[in-house]
């Protein structure tokens, strides 16, 4: 896998997807050689055309000679579990590239536009020796935030229609975009989408140090605006690049309480009676007991102990 065997990296990949003991042995083993991709993540409303977008913006991360990973998080199907589109629909063109890995992950009913495992993915990706890995968001709408503490760099996708896609997602994925794209720009009402981006984004004060996204017109059937894209998204890099630490240690940590939230509900439902979660949920909807004091309760069992007072605070006063 190290040496970027396509079938060994398949192969971790699936045992980090199906939460076999097995993959964790595998993380444990790669971390140390992780952290020198850069995550680029590409969110936004289904039909926005982000896959084509993926496609051509892998076709010119390869032309500078760069090595790249794919991850596309697909709806899960009702029948198997598994990615409803799956990697064998998309980006037909890459898959006799050796420089190119792609790989489809379905939600599996995780919420936020990624699977439970994408940020792992990412890593085997990233041990394996890809210079730049991409995340397709499952498509899903404003809830889709989970990719700015994945990525180095958010890509909100957009599209002109009726111009209500900015109102209905500016309380939650407009936030979090460092680069804006208003794709299939050929389109009418393109010009006015951008203008009511523009407007949307001034409402929000930045200081002259703060980035300020840009908005990246593409045509991604054609090819028109990618090299563009693949410009804006470099100097964000090179403005982001003081504080690529603090980000990458944003990363970690939303990771890490993730994987604590997790772990802790599995040890949970190992240590209760068979059914006792059932049952407590049971009581909640009959008001026998209100979910605070149910959760309260579950902690305490799963922790062995009643103490229940506040963690103090460790800073200074």
């Amino acid at each position: 896998m190290l040496a970027g065997d396509p079938r060994a990296v398949a192969r971790a990949l699936s045992l980090v997807e199906d939460d076999d003991p097995a993959g964790a042995s595998v993380l444990r083993a790669i971390f140390s050689k992780t952290g020198r991709a850069r995550l680029i993540g590409i969110t936004g409303p289904p039909g926005a055309g982000k896959s084509t977008l993926v496609d051509r913006l892998t076709r010119e991360i390869r032309k500078e000679g760069k090595t790249v990973g794919v991850i596309a998080v697909d709806p899960s199907s009702p029948f198997t579990g598994g990615a409803v589109l799956g990697d064998r629909v998309r980006m037909g063109r890459h898959f006799s590239d050796p420089g190119v890995f792609i790989r489809s992950m379905a939600t599996r009913g995780n919420h936020g536009g990624l699977a439970r495992t994408t940020g792992d993915a990412a890593l085997i990706l990233d041990a394996a020796g890809k210079d730049t890995i991409i995340i397709e968001t499952v498509g899903v709408g404003q809830g889709e935030v989970d990719i700015a503490g994945t990525a180095d760099v958010s890509i909100v996708v957009l599209v002109p229609t009726s111009g209500d896609e900015v109102q209905a997602l500016k309380a939650g994925v407009m936030e979090i975009a460092d680069v804006f794209v208003v794709n299939q720009a050929d389109r009418d009402g393109a010009d006015r989408l951008v203008q009511t981006i523009a407007a949307n984004q001034a409402l929000r004060t930045a200081g002259p140090e703060e980035w300020c996204p840009p908005i990246v017109k593409t045509i991604a059937t054609t090819g028109e605006g990618i090299m563009e894209l693949r410009a804006a998204i470099a100097r964000f890099q090179a403005h982001s690049a003081p504080t690529l630490g603090g980000r990458t240690r944003k990363r970690q940590e939303y990771r890490l309480r993730e994987l604590l939230s997790h772990r802790f509900l599995q040890r949970l439902e190992r240590v209760l009676p068979a059914g006792e979660l059932g049952r407590v949920i049971d009581r909640i909807t009959a008001r026998e007991i209100d979910p605070d004091t149910a959760a309260a309760e579950l902690i305490d069992r799963a922790l062995g102990t009643l103490d229940r007072s506040p963690v103090p605070d460790p800073r200074p006063e």
